[in-house]
């Protein structure tokens, strides 16, 4: 029998060509990036953040490591935009944000990598193995993002 061919997730899907741009531009303003590293970070952070509410209630305690946190952060910071983005991809819900004050240490990094592969998108390794042993400030036993 013939296999179902896996389609991968763009990231770019999930948010208008002007938020994605947008964000481009405040990334490589905000920190020593240029576009390539800002758009790889910033896929990174929408993957991290879809996978966030579509697993949500499955207290899987995600996180994503420093350095694509610097992209999450910077979205939800543009709060127009990140906004529109939780509303129209999590059933007009807003995705908190609720990180707890000291880190854990229990390697959350690679696994939310893992699981956002398993939901379909792309991981840019390099990235998320920079951090993979590092932990995240996730709420213990929360869903977290």
């Amino acid at each position: 029998s013939p296999s179902t061919p896996t389609v991968t997730r763009d990231p770019r899907d999930f948010v208008t060509t002007q938020a994605w741009e947008r964000q481009i531009l405040l990334l490589t303003r905000d920190h020593p990036w240029d576009t390539v590293m800002a758009e790889r970070c910033f896929g990174q952070a929408v993957a991290y953040l879809i996978t966030a509410m579509e697993t949500r209630g499955q207290a899987l305690e995600i996180g994503c490591g420093p350095l694509v946190d610097i992209a999450v952060h910077g979205f939800i910071l543009d709060t127009v935009n990140y906004r529109e983005f939780c509303h129209r991809h999590f059933d007009g819900r807003f995705l908190e944000h609720v990180p707890e004050i000291a880190f854990k240490y229990d390697v959350p990094v690679e696994r939310t990598a893992h699981i956002i592969e398993a939901n379909g998108f792309t991981v840019d390794w390099p990235l998320w193995d920079r951090d993979a042993m590092r932990c995240s400030p996730c709420h213990p036993g929360s869903d977290c993002h």
